[in-house]
């Protein structure tokens, strides 16, 4: 099981917004992550927490493109976390390999032709709409059945647009538009979406139904939770503490 390595170049990220929200700070940390052995390093210019604002297309450029260009010289294996084709476009000419898009293609019309066009992996997260809005939309029948067939909505999307299913990576998203009760039915169920038939990534780190009053102390519980999943043949966890998830991933 790969650990993706949360880079978040953002004044306003939940768990670490301003701690490397420029591109000194960003390259130190994405060398300590190297130094922890990590495998993938997702790196974001636009915070997606429960209701934040959008940043402009330009701002997103200047946080993140700069900051893959000077780890790519490394070698290191980068995913971009963007909503925007022309952002995903950029970072993979920067040298980025992988795109991580919460929006599934729903936020940006031409996301999934971009990233069929670069042959890059693409991850395709469950989404209901906005920050500003994701709360609201937290409603659900059966929110397993629910969220597997919205997925399947966004794989046919994709495959439809060209991306191939070699390239597929799918992401129930936790944590957006879902409630603690929701994340924990998904959780639970895990099975029933590694049996979709594509590597299945997990972002559930130091998030609110982990309990705790901030996001640092819910590290302890997001160690658990990779420890669980260890053995539910999922592909990843994308996580904000690398060495502590490699360390239970080895035990």
């Amino acid at each position: 099981m790969i650990v993706m390595g949360i880079l978040n170049v953002t004044p306003d990220s939940f768990a670490d917004g301003g701690r490397h929200n420029d591109f000194e700070a960003a390259v130190h940390r994405a060398h300590e992550m190297l130094a922890e052995g990590v495998d993938i390093i997702d790196i974001g210019g636009e915070s997606t927490k429960p209701g934040a604002e959008r940043v402009s297309e330009a701002e997103e450029f200047g946080r993140v493109i700069p900051v893959i260009k000077e780890l790519a010289k490394s070698g290191v294996r980068i995913s971009i976390d963007t909503m925007r084709a022309s952002t995903a476009k950029a970072a993979i000419e920067a040298g980025a390999q992988i795109i991580n898009d919460v929006s599934g293609g729903l936020a940006d019309p031409g996301m999934l032709t971009t990233a069929a066009q670069l042959q890059a992996p693409y991850i395709a997260m469950h989404w209901r709409g906005h920050s500003k809005d994701m709360n609201s939309l937290a409603v659900y029948d059966d929110v397993v059945k629910d969220v597997i067939s919205e997925l399947q909505e966004r794989i046919s999307a994709a495959l439809d647009a060209g991306i191939t299913k070699d390239k597929l990576i799918i992401d129930p998203g936790l944590g957006f538009a879902k409630d603690a009760q929701h994340n924990w039915d998904i959780i639970d169920s895990i099975d029933q979406f590694v049996a979709m038939g594509y590597p299945v990534l997990i972002g559930a780190s130091r998030k609110r139904f982990l309990g705790g009053d901030n996001p640092d102390e819910r590290e302890a519980a997001t160690i658990r939770l990779t420890k669980r999943l260890s053995t539910s043949g999922i592909w990843g966890v994308r996580v904000h503490s690398v060495k502590s998830h490699k360390d239970a991933l080895k035990v």
